[in-house]
């Protein structure tokens, strides 16, 4: 396997896949990391769900749980997205891609070095451009959000949840204690305040206000007192829970920018290797034709 040109994205969640989706579309070849156990908020619209389910869909593009390196090159040829289970992200180092993007969301740098790729590009707080990457991503709400920056910083963690119908805090569901949640709810399911939407450890996690219920953690997954295991929205649209979001949309799109401009700079010649091969001409999938191929 070519690993030229090629990206790896260090998580799968809403965030990191709406970086693969624009850089999916765009045409170039991208490989996710991921946990064992994914604690994915919002997975209709996160790659991550392919570890549980073993293939998913976000807007049409599939994503392929892969379980080696091999498995990895037969998904890419079949032009879908490769998900390793691969928490300590030794891909990197196995395959040496052009392009490693942190899109883990910790808050802070966990393990990615400027050195593990020709370029280095991270998304959010946590992160000094010249020191741990070559790009952040910006990916707080307001008027810089999805900017790609080239020096200093990304704005710091507020520790508060961007604000979605004026709600912030409570629009986020948190677990009531230690254990694994259960009995979900569906997500897209419209709850009212004080509908329990799923149970940890016999405990029921409430929602506090009406809306959709956009996210919610993968049943039978062990979560800590306190975290984050869902998401209200009161905007009550439902199809929004299965669309990428403006938010994640933006901070693809910085990534994108990123992402070509670095190379082009940095490393030139695997500029041609982002991409992926386009379908043969003769094939059902089709290909681009020339004046001179008009029907």
């Amino acid at each position: 396997m070519s690993t030229s040109g090629l990206i790896v994205i260090k998580g799968a969640g809403d965030l990191a896949s709406g970086v693969a989706v624009r850089l999916w579309r765009a045409g170039l070849r991208v490989l996710m990391t991921e946990i064992a156990e994914p604690t994915v908020v919002r997975r209709t619209v996160a790659f991550a769900e392919a570890v549980f389910a073993g293939e998913t869909r976000v807007e049409g593009i599939v994503a392929r749980r892969a379980d080696d390196l091999a498995e990895i090159e037969a998904i890419l040829a079949a032009e879908a997205i490769p998900v390793l289970v691969d928490p300590e992200a030794t891909v990197v180092r196995l395959l040496r891609p052009t392009v490693v993007i942190d899109a883990i969301m910790a808050k802070r740098n966990v393990g990615t070095r400027i050195d593990d790729a020709p370029v280095v590009i991270a998304l959010g707080p946590g992160f000094v451009v010249g020191v741990d990457c070559h790009a952040v991503v910006e990916t707080q709400r307001g008027h810089y959000l999805g900017r790609a920056l080239y020096q200093g910083a990304a704005l710091p963690d507020t520790g508060v949840p961007g604000s979605i119908g004026g709600y912030t805090r409570e629009r986020v569901l948190r677990a009531p204690r230690a254990g694994r949640l259960e009995r979900p709810a569906a997500i897209g399911s419209h709850v009212e305040p004080g509908d329990v939407v799923a149970w940890v450890d016999g405990a029921p996690v409430r929602s506090a206000i009406a809306g959709t219920l956009r996210g919610l953690v993968c049943e039978g997954v062990r979560v800590a007192a306190g975290m984050k295991v869902g998401d209200v929205d009161p905007r009550a649209a439902r199809d929004h829970c299965f669309t990428v979001s403006d938010k994640s949309l933006a901070v693809g799109g910085g990534a994108l920018e990123a992402v070509l401009y670095l190379v082009r700079e940095r490393c030139p010649a695997a500029l041609y290797n982002l991409f992926r091969p386009l379908p043969d001409a003769r094939s059902e999938q089709g290909h681009w034709r020339g004046a001179d191929d008009r029907d």
